[in-house]
């Protein structure tokens, strides 16, 4: 959390008419602890840089990308980047993607994602949970990510399991959250449990979430365009509460029964 609010205060600037895109040098350094590895810039493109840095004492990478587009809307591209069941449409490597377990205080969500590996590797599936926010008096939406157990999804022997995966997305409107304009800034690790070498692993990763990010642009223009209804997350805040309530989703989605522990769900 710590993290994350390190890096909102970097995007943070007065207001939105005062705001000024992010150093992309300053960016990367602005949330380096002391002793920790300097960023590498691996890929400059027009609408997005990608870095990594070695993770001490493991054979991994942490991503880190910043982007821009002008032709979306914030709130198009969070809602879509959110909604599970339209990106069931327009992502086809998701094999399933289910909302497992939802918390009604904090608005976590458990979901369980299983995706198509490259060849010849197997499908890889993901159980995770998420939390976004949306700040209005700093203008900022945030979405963090992190691998977690959950009762309901034990391990399926078609499947790899990664068990380690972190992803925290920041989203700064250049103007306001329904206008077109923003920048993102997207961390990324994970290790998905592979014994092909290091650079083979960098290149999939590399080049797999330019092309991902450019999928989910490419849908938010679709949604926008054609009026496809897309859940609107900024508007379905958790239900007010005299405890910590915690939900199963409809009958479509919810597998099994189990649930996750308060310290799961609130993560973030």
């Amino acid at each position: 959390m710590k993290h994350m609010e390190n890096i909102s205060a970097m995007l943070r600037g007065g207001s939105p008419d005062e705001y000024q895109r992010p150093d992309p040098a300053s960016e990367r350094d602005a949330v380096r602890a002391p002793g920790e590895q300097p960023w590498e810039m691996i890929m400059d493109k027009k609408h997005f840089k990608l870095w990594r840095r070695p993770i001490e004492g493991t054979h991994l990478y942490q991503y880190r990308v910043f982007g821009t587009y002008t032709d979306v809307t914030p709130r198009q591209f969070f809602n879509v980047q959110l909604d599970t069941e339209y990106r069931k449409k327009w992502d086809s490597l998701v094999i399933k993607l289910d909302v497992i377990e939802r918390d009604l205080a904090t608005g976590s969500e458990v979901i369980h994602w299983v995706t198509h590996f490259p060849y010849p590797m197997y499908s890889r599936d993901y159980v995770y949970v998420r939390r976004y926010s949306v700040d209005k008096e700093n203008n900022l939406m945030v979405l963090v990510s992190r691998a977690v157990e959950h009762p309901s999804v034990p391990e399926d022997p078609e499947y790899v399991r990664v068990r380690t995966y972190e992803s925290q997305m920041v989203i700064r409107p250049h103007k306001t959250f329904d206008e077109n304009g923003f920048d993102y800034l997207l961390t990324y690790s994970d290790n998905p449990q592979t014994v092909f070498p290091r650079y083979c692993v960098s290149w999939m990763v590399s080049s797999g979430m330019p092309d991902f990010l450019e999928k989910l642009h490419t849908a938010a223009l679709k949604a926008k365009k054609m009026e496809i209804e897309v859940r609107d997350y900024m508007a379905a805040k958790p239900l007010e509460s005299g405890g910590e309530g915690k939900a199963g989703v409809p009958a479509a989605e919810h597998k099994s029964e189990g649930s996750c522990s308060p310290a799961q769900l609130e993560y973030a």
